[in-house]
Parts: structure tokens; sequence; C-alpha cells
């Protein structure tokens, strides 16, 4: 069971007035079922951020989140529109109402902006549902840089990798620095530019990188060890 005060604390400061017991007394009573009704109440206090988007009533609000919640059970929308609305779903069944009519009805509460403002809140993102296949899928490429037999699938496999693992960039606040290049910056640019394109011609013609790594940034420069 849920307390009236624990609903006043989860609703918006400015909805607070509009919980009353009797809100509370039919929130408790929603569902025989007692796992079904701990859903609806969990569901209820999950949801609440939604009450900030629009002038929505708490009652309707219940009702609504009761509705998802029999759909988040795989329900239908036709038997969570009956199980939410029990003596509205009978009254149309006794006045004769065609399934034609009674699924438009349905229809028409399933597209709803409050229903659909709560089906948001339950979705979960695709990359948590799929987290299994994407550690699949690492743990493939891994292998095949590894274990293949073809260079360039191993350089493909690499790369790959060292895409979808990379660090995330630090998220910081934007600072506005003048970081406009001045003349020695463009001219180090450039150098660095030229020997990297040096260096990946030298490896393509065979030349070891062990003897690339200990050739001098700048050519003819004379690295000083301290001693004259």
């Amino acid at each position: 069971m849920i307390t009236k005060q624990q609903v006043e604390l989860a609703v918006p400061a400015n909805l607070k007035s509009s919980v009353t017991q009797n809100l509370v007394d039919t929130l408790n009573t929603i569902a025989s079922e007692p796992l079904v009704a701990d859903a609806i109440r969990e569901n209820f206090i999950s949801y609440t951020g939604v009450l900030r988007e629009g002038k929505f009533k708490t009652e309707d609000y219940l009702y609504a989140v009761t509705y998802v919640s029999y759909k988040l059970m795989g329900r239908t929308n036709k038997e969570a529109y009956a199980l939410t609305f029990p003596q509205r779903y009978a009254s149309l069944m006794a006045k004769g109402y065609s399934e034609k009519d009674i699924s438009a009805f349905v229809a028409a509460y399933n597209k709803g902006k409050l229903v659909n403002l709560i089906m948001e809140q339950t979705l979960v993102p695709t990359w948590v549902l799929n987290a299994d296949i994407y550690q699949k899928a690492i743990n493939t490429q891994a292998d095949l840089m590894m274990n293949s037999a073809s260079d360039k699938v191993r350089c493909d496999a690499a790369n790959s990798i060292l895409t979808h693992l990379k660090k995330p960039e630090a998220a910081g606040p934007l600072i506005n620095l003048d970081l406009r290049q001045d003349s020695g910056m463009s001219e180090l640019k450039g150098m660095l530019e030229k020997v990297a394109q040096q260096q990946l011609a030298a490896i393509e013609a065979g030349v070891s990188t062990a003897s690339i790594a200990a050739q001098p940034l700048i050519e003819g420069e004379v690295v000083k060890d301290g001693t004259g």
C-alpha cells in the first residue's frame, strides 16, 4: 500500500493539493492482483515527471499509468483499456458498440499525449537493450584482430575496436579562447604533417618501425646530451 504522504512527495509541488485520500485509495485498489498492483504503484511514483510537461489531472495520470503498466506486461491495447476502465468498457459492450467502434475508442486513448509521455519514460535505450550483442561484436572483432590470416582483416578489426572503444571526450564548460595560429604554429603543424607523410612512405617501403622511431624529428638537428 502507498500513503497519501508518499504520493504528495512524488508529484510536482503545484499538484500536491490535488492528491486526495480518494485518489490514494483508488491507486491502492486499482488492481486486485498484488504483483500488478505493486507495478502500478511503482510506475505511478516513477513517472510523475511527465506531470510537469502539461496540465494533467492526477486522476487522469493514474489511469494512464495503469494502462501503460498493463501494456508493459504484454497486454494488447484493448486488453489494457478494458482492465484500466472495466466499468467504461462494460458500458460500451452493454450499449451494443461494435468491435470496430470500441477499437476506435481504444486507439484514441492509446494515442493520447499523456499516455505517450508515460510510454516514452518506459523505453529502454537501444544501446542498453542490445548490450550483449554489442559485446559479442567487440569479441568477434578482437578475435579477428588476433587470429585472422589476412593482414587487412586484422587491421580493419583493430580500427573498428579503436573506434568503438575510444575514451569519450570530456564534456566541460565552453571557454572562448583565442587559438588563432601564429606563423610559428603554422610552421610546426606543416612540419609535423610532412614528417608523418615521410614516415608513412618509409613504412610502405619496408623500413622498420624501430629505425623510423630512432630518426630525429627535425632533419639535421643534433640532440644535446648535456655534455657540452
